[in-house]
């Protein structure tokens, strides 16, 4: 079990080379405020003064702390591998093998590193310094000293200098791993001690706070800590430990360490005899090891899992970088075509990653045709735009100078054409849309599918351009094509189409039903044969008619009142001898009135032949419109692309160019590679944990 401090001390050493802090591991975290004796307890616990002394803010770097117990075997071998002669000595992370014999030389770098990241200021930063201190006289232990809390600015400390520092303390003991040493004076109330409330902060339930009354010996006259000690004021899980510091006289007269300590044990036996075993600098390191010893053995199942993770993590992310480019002939070739199949693959629904969060590709495209273009066109209103007086002036236009006794057809084309012309617009709109869509297929392969273009930014901006080129190519083609669709229509309107032609007849059918109520209610004085034979004659015509449109020609308009009744007149006729001059290019303006009989069978006639026609050419082009995108677009973009890309950039004269990778880039793959054997060997020293029998 004593082993296991070690494992941690070696794991940080593997995360130390690579400069990372994405292990949280196990560690305890010493958080106080401002001469609460932080100092004072770390530096009894390694025996020896090595941290800066001052007033105001002192600690404005983390210190990582590793106390290494090391026996008299492994004392000599580092003797003689490093030529020194010494039984205790520390190691700075950032002077890489540098051995520092002397302790205050350590005190002295620690002040000059910090100066260096933190300027002279007061101020404060969150990269730490990391120290190991290797030593028979310690046990084994990683600490994090941390500036003291403050409330107000000293001097020239930042305004904010409480925030930056609350702010660096949240970060270190919000680390789940780690275990909180709240540190706290005898001589203040325990009630409103500022260690233990920000350690509850993020452990509520005080499953890793330890506490430390320090100062047992400064309490006033009369007092004394036996209820703080005992837990009776404010209950910690892991236990309240006391210790005496020393003084600021004692650190002036150079009193040692050990001196220290055993001028507490005799304290601790004259006030708290019935403690002093469970308090006192030497249980509390013994106490702080056996912790972290049980803490690192919880931890470590989850630690295994989460250096694995990150090991396929980093595995899968230097795949990404690539190897460097040697055949950068077939490189090149690779990655287009590597391109070209996963635009393709896209566009079917079969590329290797799948968007969730929206549709995209060929199902974009899908639902552009079905959904939004169908749905466009079904909201548009076969009579839209469309008024009984422009029917009726339209059929009157048709007539010329004689009066019709047929509803003419002139006048059903002219008007069925105009409604039809209405569906070129979101037919034109459909082809937009999936070109955009075509156009974001790219980016989507770019970030998802081929993420090694992001090596070469210039072929990724050269492969962009290609294929933006070839899409703008075929973007006027496909809305020729989609135009001469709706031109098609208007060519020819075909009144023989068969769902035409039963159209007509229905209608037909509803007229003749019509004209048979009509002589059901005429009066006794009119024959009936020559009613009937008026409406046979009239029925004749209408079959017999002109070959192509006997189906839906007008009835034989008898017996209705003349139109001209009904129009309105501008002035009323005069001759010229009764003073009233004649303007014969007068032309009757249309008016909203009430139509005859004859005028409104006549209009709605054309109406319903115009909703029956549009019905049939908006169900053509809602079937031929995608038809045609599909073909001249978006097939003709997946069956061309590799070719086009092929002939545009896979040349010699663009190799060198197009292959050059981000000036990120090696490093980037550098930095990934370290980390990945720092995981990978970080994964064997757990391993030989469980070989061991240590976990």
């Amino acid at each position: 079990m004593e082993a296991l401090i070690p494992v941690i001390n070696k794991l940080q050493d593997v995360f130390n080379t690579v400069g990372a802090d994405i292990i949280q591991l196990p560690q305890i975290v010493v958080v106080g405020t401002q001469s609460s004796g932080k100092s004072s307890v770390l530096e009894s616990l390694v025996g020896r003064d090595i941290l800066p002394r001052g007033t105001g803010v002192v600690t404005r770097r983390p210190l990582i702390l590793q106390l290494v117990h090391i026996d008299p075997e492994d004392r000599r071998k580092t003797n003689e591998e490093n030529g020194i002669e010494g039984e205790e000595w520390g190691k700075f992370l950032h002077t890489k093998n540098k051995i520092y014999m002397d302790f205050e030389e350590i005190r002295q770098e620690i002040e000059a590193e910090t100066d260096r990241i933190s300027g002279i200021n007061k101020g404060i930063s969150d990269e730490p310094i990391h120290l190991k201190i290797f030593s028979p006289h310690v046990v084994n232990l990683t600490l994090v000293d941390l500036p003291g809390i403050t409330k107000v600015p000293v001097g020239d400390q930042p305004k904010d200098i409480e925030i930056q520092i609350r702010e660096l303390i949240l970060k270190y003991i919000s680390n789940p791993n780690s275990i909180i040493l709240a540190v706290t004076a005898a001589n203040t109330d325990m009630a409103t001690s500022e260690a233990l409330k920000v350690a509850r902060e993020v452990d509520p339930d005080g499953r890793r706070t330890l506490a430390v009354v320090t100062k047992l010996d400064l309490m006033d006259a009369g007092t004394d800590a036996m209820d703080v000690l005992m837990g009776r004021v404010i209950p910690v899980k892991l236990g309240i430990i006391g210790v005496v510091n020393r003084s600021q006289l004692d650190i002036n007269q150079k009193k040692s360490v050990a001196d220290s300590i055993r001028d507490e044990y005799a304290f601790l036996q004259k006030k708290y005899p019935s403690l002093a075993n469970r308090n006192g600098t030497k249980f509390l390191a013994r106490t702080l090891n056996r912790l972290l010893m049980h803490h690192i053995r919880d931890c470590l199942p989850e630690l295994k899992t989460r250096i694995n993770v990150l090991a396929a993590q980093y595995q899968s992310l230097l795949n990404s970088y690539g190897e460097p480019v040697d055949d950068k002939s077939a490189t090149l070739l690779q990655l287009i075509t590597k391109f070209a199949a996963e635009y393709c693959n896209t566009i079917e629904g079969t590329a290797k990653y799948i968007e969730t969060a929206e549709l995209c590709g060929g199902a974009r495209i899908c639902y552009i045709f079905h959904e939004t273009f169908g749905r466009t066109l079904e909201s548009v209103d076969p009579l839209g735009g469309l008024t009984t007086i422009d029917v009726l002036t339209a059929i009157r236009n048709a007539t010329g100078p004689r009066p019709a006794l047929f509803v003419p057809e002139v006048s059903f084309e002219l008007l069925v054409k105009r409604q039809v012309k209405r569906l070129e617009e979101p037919s034109l709109r459909c082809v937009e849309l999936v070109h955009e869509e075509m156009q974001r297929i790219i980016q989507h392969c770019s970030n998802y599918s081929t993420q090694e273009l992001l090596r070469f930014p210039k072929l990724h901006d050269a492969i962009v351009e290609v294929v933006t080129s070839l899409l703008r190519k075929r973007l006027p083609v496909t809305n020729e094509m989609v135009h001469n669709l709706v031109a098609i229509e208007l060519a020819y309107i075909n009144t023989k189409h068969p769902d035409f032609a039963d159209a007509c007849g229905l209608m037909n059918n509803n007229l003749e039903e019509q004209r048979r109520n009509r002589l059901r209610d005429l009066p006794p004085a009119v024959p009936r044969d020559k009613a009937a034979a008026s409406g046979a004659q009239s029925a004749l015509v209408s079959e017999q008619g002109d070959g192509g449109m006997g189906n839906w020609r007008g009835m034989l308009r008898k017996g209705e009142e003349g139109a001209d009744r009904t129009m309105p007149q501008s002035l009323p006729p005069a001759s010229p001898q009764r003073g009233y001059a004649v303007n014969l290019l007068d032309v009757p303006v249309p008016v909203s009135r009430k139509l005859s009989a004859r005028e409104q069978r006549d209009c709605e006639v054309i109406e319903r032949l115009i909703k029956s026609y549009f019905l049939i050419v908006r169900k053509n082009i809602q079937d031929s419109v995608p038809k045609a995108v599909m073909h001249f677009l978006v097939n003709h973009v997946k069956d061309c692309l590799q070719s086009e890309l092929v002939g545009q950039l896979y040349k010699t004269t663009l190799l060198n160019d197009l292959l050059t990778e981000s000036e990120d880039m090696a490093q980037r793959r550098n930095e990934a590679a370290d980390m990945l054997k720092a995981l990978q060997k970080a994964s064997q020293v757990i391993a030989e944990i469980r070989e061991t029998h240590l976990w």
